[in-house]
C-alpha cells in the first residue's frame, strides 16, 4: 500500500473506515477492478491472501478486446515490454508421436502480423490492439505494482477473507493478516469477490456453480529446458501431444510449461518430468523445475453474479480450461463492467438498474465463452482419440485442417452484445455475427468499431473516461447532451467529429459511447428528450 494512503501512527482496520469499494483477490482481475474505479476516481481497498504475486505463470494470452481495456488503463506499453517479442507466432503443433515430424501445424498471426493487417484497413472491422503473450505471474506482479503505487488504491497483501456480512447500507468484512491471525474488520459500501476459482466471496453469498461435464484433475510442470530437442520441429506455442501433454513455450526462449491430465492414483504418483518425457514420446533434458502445481479444470458458471451488495467477477463467477483464452480475458471485461458501473453508483449518477445490468450483460458472455471453450477442448480430446484409435494420419491431418477456422476468431472476442442490457436502449434486427471478424456496428450493445482519424490518432484515445457522445452531424446536434448530463451529475463528453472513416463506419449522426466502448444509444438526429436517453444508460 501507498504510504501517503495510510494514516499516520495507526492501522486504519484497526477502526473500521467507511471504504467504497472492498476488493477481495489481487490477481489481474482484482486489480484491474481496483485501477478502473481510481480511473473515475474512486477509492478502493484491495486485499489479497498472498503477500507477491503467484510464481507460477498460469495464463499466457491477452487477447486484443483486452489490450484494448488496458490500453484505457495505460498499462499495455509495460505488458508488451514484458512479453513475448512480436515476431514470435502463435504456432500449433500436433503430435503423434515427437520422434516423427507433426501430423499438423496451425498457424495464428504473430502480433506484427495483426499490427500490419490492423494498418492496411480503416474500416472498423480490425481491433485497436493486437494480441499479447504474457505469463500470468508477469502480468499479475505487473498489475499489482500499479495498484500499490496509485493513490486511490489501498492495496493490503496477506489479507485474507474470513466473513462477510451485508446490511441494508453496506458490508461488513472480517479478515485475517498473515502471520499474525489477527483480525480486522472492514466496512465498505460494496464489495467484489475476485478471489478465484474457490471464491471464499462466492460461498459466503452461497451462490452455487452450475457445471458443464464433471471437473478434471491436472499437473502443470513449469521449468527451464535449453534442449534443442524441444525444438526439433520448429518453434511453436503449443504442442499437443497426443499422449497426453500440452507443452507451453512461454518466452520463446528457455522456459515451458507441461501440462498432463491426471486420470487415476497412478498417474498422480508419477515422477512429474519423466511423465512429460513418456507423454510426448521423446527423451528431453531439464535444467531447472521452477514450480508444480495441480489444478481441477470445469467449464462452471456461478448461478449469480453476486447478491445484493457484493459481486463476483474472473474465476470466482465462471471457469474455464485454459483452450481458448477465455478465462483471464472474460474476467478483465467483467472487472471493467462492475467498476464504471459502482463507480456510477457511488457517485450518485447510477440508478439501480445500473448495477442489475452487470449479470445481464456479463454472464451471457460467460455462458457464450464456455461453450467456445469446450468447441476447442473437443478438437484436443477427439486428436487423442483418433490417434488412440489407429486412425491414419491422412484421416488425422484432414480432420485437423477443417478445425483450424477455431483460430481465426475475432468475432468471439470483439463481437459480443449486450441485447438483454437493462442499460441500453436497444433497437430491433441486430447485425450478422461472424466468427472470423469483426462485424463494424455501432448497434446498441455493441464495441464501437475502432478507426484511426485522420491525424492516424485512434478515435478509442480520445473517447472521455465517462459517457461519450461522437457527433457527426456537423450542426452540433448533440451540444444538448451536456446540460442534461450536467443536471444529472452524470461524465458525458461531446465529441464532434467529421471524419470519413468513423462517418462510414459509425452508422449514425450521433452515437452515445460508455466507458468500456460499447455503445448506449445512437441515433441519425438528436433525440426528442435527451434527460430520457440519460435516465436510461445510467439505469434509472
Amino acid at each position: 500500500m501507498s504510504e501517503s494512503a495510510r494514516p499516520t501512527g495507526e492501522d486504519p482496520l484497526s477502526n473500521p473506515p467507511d471504504v467504497p469499494v472492498l476488493i477481495v483477490g489481487a490477481g489481474p482481475v482484482g486489480a484491474v477492478l481496483a485501477l478502473e474505479l481510481a480511473r473515475h476516481g474512486v477509492t478502493s481497498m484491495l486485499v489479497d491472501r498472498a503477500t507477491s504475486a503467484s510464481p507460477h505463470p498460469k495464463m499466457d494470452y491477452t487477447n486484443g478486446r483486452s489490450m484494448e481495456l488496458l490500453r484505457r488503463l495505460a498499462v499495455t506499453d509495460e505488458i508488451r515490454q514484458r512479453g513475448v517479442p512480436p515476431e514470435h507466432p502463435f504456432t500449433f503443433i500436433w503430435s503423434r508421436d515427437f520422434a516423427e515430424p507433426p501430423i499438423a501445424t496451425w498457424h495464428y498471426s504473430s502480433v506484427q502480423e495483426l499490427r500490419d493487417r490492423i494498418e492496411a484497413v480503416n474500416d472498423g472491422t480490425m481491433p485497436a490492439e493486437p494480441h499479447q503473450r504474457l505469463q500470468g505471474s508477469l502480468l499479475e506482479e505487473l498489475l499489482r505494482a500499479r495498484v500499490d503505487a496509485h493513490p486511490l488504491v489501498d492495496f493490503r497483501p496477506g489479507f485474507a477473507l474470513r466473513e462477510l456480512e451485508q446490511g441494508a447500507e453496506d458490508v461488513l468484512a472480517s479478515l485475517v493478516q498473515a502471520g499474525t491471525g489477527v483480525e480486522h474488520r472492514v466496512r465498505a459500501s460494496y464489495a467484489v469477490g475476485c478471489d478465484g476459482a474457490a471464491s471464499t466471496v462466492r460461498d459466503q453469498l452461497g451462490i452455487g456453480v452450475g457445471l458443464l461435464g464433471p471437473p478434471t484433475q491436472h499437473r502443470d510442470v513449469y521449468f527451464r529446458s535449453t534442449d534443442p530437442v524441444l525444438r526439433r520441429h520448429g518453434r511453436a506455442f503449443l504442442t499437443i501431444a497426443a499422449g497426453g501433454l500440452t507443452l507451453v513455450s512461454r518466452d520463446e526462449r528457455d522456459t515451458w510449461t507441461g501440462t498432463v491430465h491426471l486420470a487415476d492414483e497412478a498417474a498422480r504418483a508419477e515422477d512429474p518430468v519423466q511423465q512429460m518425457r513418456r507423454n510426448l514420446g521423446v527423451d528431453f533434458g531439464v535444467d531447472e523445475v521452477l514450480s508444480i502445481v495441480e489444478w481441477e479444470g470445469c467449464l462452471g458458471i456461478a448461478d449469480a453474479y453476486g447478491r445484493g451488495r457484493v459481486f463476483l467477477a474472473g474465476d470466482a463467477a465462471h471457469q474455464f480450461y485454459p483452450t481458448g483464452g477465455h478465462g483471464a480475458n472474460t474476467g478483465i471485461a467483467d472487472a471493467v463492467d462492475i467498476g464504471w458501473k459502482l463507480a456510477g453508483r457511488l457517485r450518485g449518477w447510477g440508478g439501480d438498474a445500473l448495477l442489475d445490468s452487470y449479470q445481464a450483460e456479463r454472464r451471457p458472455v460467460a455462458l457464450f465463452n464456455r461453450e467456445m471453450c469446450a468447441n476447442l477442448l473437443e478438437v484436443w480430446l477427439r486428436f487423442a482419440r483418433l490417434v488412440a484409435g489407429a486412425a491414419s494420419r491422412q484421416q488425422i491431418a484432414g480432420f485437423l485442417a477443417h478445425e483450424t477456422y477455431q483460430l481465426d476468431n475475432l468475432g468471439i472476442h470483439f463481437g459480443y452484445r449486450y441485447e438483454a442490457s437493462p442499460v441500453v436502449c436497444r433497437e430491433d434486427d441486430p447485425p450478422r455475427w461472424e466468427w472470423d471478424r469483426i462485424v463494424p456496428t455501432t448497434w446498441p450493445g455493441s464495441r464501437a468499431p475502432s478507426v484511426r482519424l485522420t491525424d492516424d490518432t485512434l478515435l478509442f484515445d480520445r473517447l472521455d473516461a465517462g459517457f461519450t457522445l461522437v457527433d457527426l452531424s456537423g450542426t452540433g446536434a448533440g451540444k444538448g447532451v451536456i446540460d442534461a448530463a450536467r443536471r444529472r451529475g452524470m461524465p458525458v463528453a461531446h465529441l464532434p467529429l467529421d471524419d470519413p472513416a468513423v462517418r462510414e463506419a459509425w452508422e449514425r449522426e450521433l452515437v452515445l459511447v460508455r466507458p468500456d466502448h460499447h455503445v448506449a444509444w445512437r441515433g441519425s438526429a438528436r433525440p426528442t428528450d435527451w434527460d430520457t436517453v440519460l435516465a436510461k444508460v445510467s439505469g434509472h
